[in-house]
């Protein structure tokens, strides 16, 4: 793994401090940083790294999990507390899941395992020291993508800004329709792997039988057709992001073999007879309940331990209503542009229509309306009737209080039947044919079902 000398800046030394009480650790990872053109501190308890820390300025500490004095998630908190943008990386006991995880909790930017891979050290090294710059984080707000300024959205761009300077994995929950690959691009974007590959896979839209070639790729010779060598989204997106869309659809014997990949760092292709390094940070997404599927037994529960460390809840947009008219004016423009139009104007009628109106497609449901009324307007301005607007609810239909949202019947029975085809869908392995059978509907109802739904995603 070839991994470049971070860039120096002008006038500026990269100084590393280095904590571990066995003397032989701390005498390779001072040699192997140095070899890299840093200059490196060593301390071999906490209280000696705290006196280096009050003297010194460093662009990066790594430390062991377990000192003499302390262990490395009090060096973590307590760098978190008094020296924000110092990134801490954390060295942990090969396999202890839970002292990596309880780290990236804490707020340290990456973890490694012992016995350390000096590759996978250098790549963490080169990403740490390319923490872009408080000037490139303030650029988020400002993002077209990510407009708004109700209080959901503000506290999503300021999540997301905190979260980019960590390699953690990240799940984003939300509706459909809300932006969460949207906003996976930003962090990805915002941090130090923004030069790198961002690699988005749709994980219900896969084959069971081709995941695994899929994400870890294959060998020449692996299996019938495979005549060349082929990289997996692993491979594709080392050094950068992967984003695992809709992960709750992984089937579990993925699932095993994700999480292997995720605490090792390494992965095989299939017919190759060793493992390659990968340096790849997760991001997930899913509108499924990820709780309620481990309690079940349909999603792992060490994965979503893994995968939960930080949680990015999407807004509804019924809860950033006054983001409405800056949204839409947005869209138009993109929408015309596209079409080599002038952008028209909504009537202040139709501005207000689409303001009252619930969107439980959200964002992606606001779009599809106004390109649909762009189509259907006949002069400069969309007006209520162009936006063909379905009712929230019919005329005397009832609706339930459930918390603090008001479901109607249709909601309800909706909500049910998504349930019901995703359960069967995973009792079949995502096998249509075999699912409808068991639902008691023909293969072509239960496509019209899923398409109605927006479940063909």
């Amino acid at each position: 793994m070839s991994v470049k000398t971070p860039r120096r800046r002008q006038g500026e030394i990269l100084r590393v401090l280095v904590v571990d009480d066995e003397a032989d650790i701390r005498e390779l990872l001072d040699l192997t940083l140095a070899r890299m053109g840093l200059a490196v501190d060593c301390a071999a308890s906490l209280s000696e790294a705290y006196d280096f820390l009050g003297k010194n300025s460093y662009q990066l500490c790594l430390t062991d999990m377990r000192l003499g004095d302390g262990t490395g998630l009090d060096l973590v908190r307590y760098v978190n507390a008094n020296l924000s943008n110092l990134p801490v990386a954390v060295v942990t006991a090969y396999g202890s899941t839970e002292n990596a995880v309880a780290a990236l909790k804490e707020g340290a930017f990456d973890y490694l395992a012992k016995p350390v891979s000096l590759d996978q050290l250098r790549s963490l090294v080169q990403l740490a020291l390319e923490l872009p710059s408080g000037v490139a984080k303030s650029n988020v707000g400002q993002d077209k993508r990510l407009l708004g300024n109700s209080p959901a959205i503000q506290a999503v761009r300021e999540l997301i800004e905190r979260v980019a300077r960590s390699q953690a994995p990240v799940h984003i929950t939300g509706e459909s329709g809300s932006g969460k690959e949207l906003a996976a691009q930003q962090i990805h974007k915002l941090s130090a792997r923004r030069d790198r590959p961002f690699v988005p896979v749709n994980c219900g839209a896969i084959p069971e039988n081709l995941m695994e070639s899929e994400f870890f790729g294959y060998r020449k010779g692996a299996f019938t057709g495979a005549n060349d060598d082929r990289d997996g989204f692993f491979q594709a997106a080392n050094g950068g992001t992967l984003f695992l869309d809709e992960v709750a659809d992984l089937p579990l014997i993925m699932q095993v073999k994700l999480l292997r990949v995720i605490q090792e760092k390494r992965v095989r292709k299939l017919g190759a007879p060793t493992e390659d390094d990968v340096d790849v940070r997760i991001i997930c997404a899913t509108h499924q309940d990820m709780k309620a599927l481990v309690d079940v037994g349909k999603f792992r529960q060490d994965l979503f331990y893994r995968l939960n460390v930080i949680e990015l809840r999407m807004p509804l947009l019924r809860e950033c209503v006054e983001d409405i008219p800056v949204l839409a004016e947005h869209i138009l423009e993109r929408l015309a542009h596209s079409a080599g139009i002038r952008a028209p104007l909504l009537t202040k009628e139709a501005l207000s229509a689409l303001s009252s109106h619930p969107f439980s497609g959200n964002v992606r449901e606001l779009e599809n309306t106004l390109e649909r009324a762009l189509a259907l307007m006949s002069g400069n301005y969309i007006e209520v009737a162009d936006l063909n607007l379905r009712p929230s609810r019919a005329s005397g239909t009832p609706s339930i209080e459930i918390g603090h949202a008001v479901k109607t019947l249709q909601d309800t029975l909706d909500q049910v039947e998504r349930k019901m085809i995703q359960e069967a869908l995973f009792a079949t392995q995502n096998n249509r044919t075999a699912a409808a059978k068991m639902l008691g509907v023909t293969f072509r109802s239960l496509r019209y079902r899923m398409a109605r739904l927006d479940m063909n995603e």
